[in-house]
């Protein structure tokens, strides 16, 4: 039984919880949702609430989780997000997950798409909490650069013709007593302009988010 990196400080740990040392779990736990707003905020973009900064333990975990393979993180990882799915809804009701799709290539290059496993992750959790949840992908991501390397201006650039309906993306079921909360998801919100472009196409084919949920949102740094 030696020991193994902790995915949120990169130490070398015993007891490790599903990737995660004691210690960082414990910091993960401490941390409660809230809403957040960039600024400034791209047109159409729908209320946020995020877990916690993009920073820590967090931080680390999602960047090992979707940039160096440890797919392990997706059950935690999409427990946290169910929490910030709760939090940002209110009460125990159907809702609809949305998550927003990578491209072709950053699936390929991930082993699949990172947010996909995250959504059903956190659908099955609020399920067994007695929530009526479920995954829908009623977009296409359509190619376009890696936002790492795009400034604000890039990055709306680069939203603004990054998705598409899919043509065999359901409405809601005529029979349904009422239409369940739809909820965009996302690991991550910068700018906003990613969310903002989803809630765009969304909305025109019927499918308009109520809010988003994000398990991380950037800080911006004040320069001196």
């Amino acid at each position: 039984m030696l020991p193994a990196t902790c995915a949120g400080c990169r130490e070398r740990r015993p007891g490790l919880r599903h990737g995660v040392c004691p210690a960082c779990v414990e910091a993960l736990d401490a941390l409660r949702p809230r809403s957040v707003r960039p600024t400034p905020a791209p047109p159409g973009l729908p209320p946020c609430v995020a877990l916690g900064p993009y920073a820590g333990p967090l931080r680390e975990a999602l960047l090992a989780y979707k940039e160096h393979g440890r797919h392990g993180l997706a059950r935690p990882l999409g427990a946290l997000l169910a929490e910030v799915v709760a939090a940002a809804v209110g009460v125990a009701r159907p809702v609809a997950l949305v998550p927003v799709p990578d491209t072709a290539a950053a699936a390929r290059s991930r082993y699949g798409d990172h947010l996909d496993r995250l959504a059903r992750h956190c659908a099955a959790r609020l399920n067994r909490g007695g929530w009526a949840a479920q995954v829908h992908r009623p977009l296409r991501a359509l190619p376009r650069p890696d936002s790492v390397n795009l400034d604000s201006t890039g990055r709306a650039a680069a939203a603004e013709a990054a998705f598409q309906p899919r043509s065999a993306a359901p409405g809601w079921p005529r029979a349904a007593a009422a239409a369940p909360v739809v909820v965009l998801l996302d690991d991550i919100v910068t700018t906003g302009a990613t969310l903002a472009a989803a809630t765009r196409v969304l909305t025109a084919t019927g499918w308009a988010p109520s809010v988003a949920a994000v398990l991380a949102a950037t800080e911006k740094r004040h320069q001196s």
